[in-house]
């Protein structure tokens, strides 16, 4: 049926490098009988010709065939219909293979050596099953299709020219969001119960970054919000994303860009923001300056979130300027320091450069 030497293809199966078609065993077979393909066909009940194409490859054997050759030549019909089935699916790998081979330039379009580095793509040397790989991880069964999902998905930025990323980089990062989502058991989204889980977390900010981030994982997920952490992927300039992965759960996916606590915990209610303010359609990318009503709209539910607008009306006035005035008013209206330094730096009050040492680190490794 096939030749021993085999070719490794993804996910480690393998699929012979030659399989014959099962009419050359059926010819064998009755040559062995002393049978010609007219008097086979004359007991299986088809015409000569049927036979003559199932004996070439030409005609698949049906199941109904398998049985009727099962009972002339004595070998069992599920013999038949897996070696069809064998047969058939090396017709189509070739003929995948060959149309890949036309498309092996797309490999340049992606970021593939660095998906390999962090682990998202096995390494392949064979250029046409890296393509394979690469299909394979973003759920597309070809490229027209993916470049479909492409175009879908990455609309949301596209549209400002002040972008300048990569759009397959940022694709590639969002779907490694979506599969490390996946497995993250959420319960139904409840809207109040998300927005009750939002108060919990606003007082996690004063915790350390460790011991906060996997209890906020886990109201989100209570309330059937997933949030996963994949680290900025290069030529991305993404700081986070929110999308519906099903009408019942909802996906946060962040970066950690900037890597300090008011970066990141910015970044968290403003995405949560576009869940309770936004349609489930629509899919948000946070990039560098993003410039739309929407994202103007997240950002006000973010801040006022981190910190109410009344107790930012009482900062504005003190203008507090030193490390020691910083951090009593945050301990007074129990705000993170880190938090409330972020604000004032986006809101111009101290430069970029002032304080910065009242931020908590955060670093992400590479899943």
């Amino acid at each position: 049926m096939s030749n021993p030497r085999m070719s490794k293809q993804s996910r480690n199966q393998y699929h012979p490098d030659f399989v014959t078609p099962p009419g050359v065993q059926i010819q064998e077979k009755i040559q062995e009988l002393g049978m010609t393909q007219t008097e086979l066909a004359e007991r299986i009940g088809r015409t000569k010709k049927t036979v003559n194409e199932i004996i070439s490859g030409k005609a698949p054997i049906e199941p109904e065939t398998a049985l009727q050759l099962e009972r002339v030549l004595g070998i069992p019909a599920r013999f038949w219909n897996n070696a069809e089935r064998q047969y058939r699916d090396y017709i189509v790998r070739q003929e995948e293979r060959a149309r890949l081979e036309q498309q092996v330039e797309r490999l340049r379009s992606f970021p593939v050596r660095e998906m390999c580095r962090l682990g998202w793509l096995p390494k392949r040397s064979d250029r046409i099953e890296m393509l394979a790989e690469l299909l394979s991880y973003f759920g597309a069964a070809s490229f027209e299709a993916l470049d479909q999902v492409d175009l879908r998905t990455c609309a949301a930025f596209r549209q400002s020219a002040v972008h300048r990323v990569d759009s397959n980089a940022v694709l590639a990062w969002l779907r490694k969001g979506e599969l490390e989502a996946r497995p993250v058991a959420c319960r139904p989204f409840e809207r109040e119960k998300f927005s009750a889980a939002l108060a919990k977390i606003r007082e996690l900010t004063l915790r350390r970054i460790d011991e906060a981030i996997p209890e906020a994982v886990r109201l989100c997920a209570e309330s059937g919000v997933a949030v996963v952490f994949v680290p900025e992927f290069p030529k991305t300039r993404t700081w986070g994303a929110t999308r519906w992965l099903t009408p019942d759960k909802a996906l946060i996916q962040l970066s950690a860009r900037g890597k300090t606590d008011d970066q990141l915990w910015f970044t968290f209610f403003h995405e949560a923001g576009h869940i309770l303010l936004h349609p489930k359609k629509d899919i948000f990318i946070e990039l560098d300056n993003t410039e739309d009503s929407r994202e103007d709209e997240a950002n006000r539910f973010a801040a006022e979130q981190l910190i109410p607008p009344n107790t930012w009306m009482l900062l504005r006035q003190m203008k507090p300027r030193s490390t020691t005035e910083v951090r009593l008013f945050a301990k007074q209206y129990n705000i993170a320091p880190g938090v409330l330094v972020g604000r004032m730096q986006r809101e111009k009050i101290i430069p970029w450069s002032h304080l910065n040492a009242l931020k908590r680190r955060l670093e992400l490794k590479a899943s």
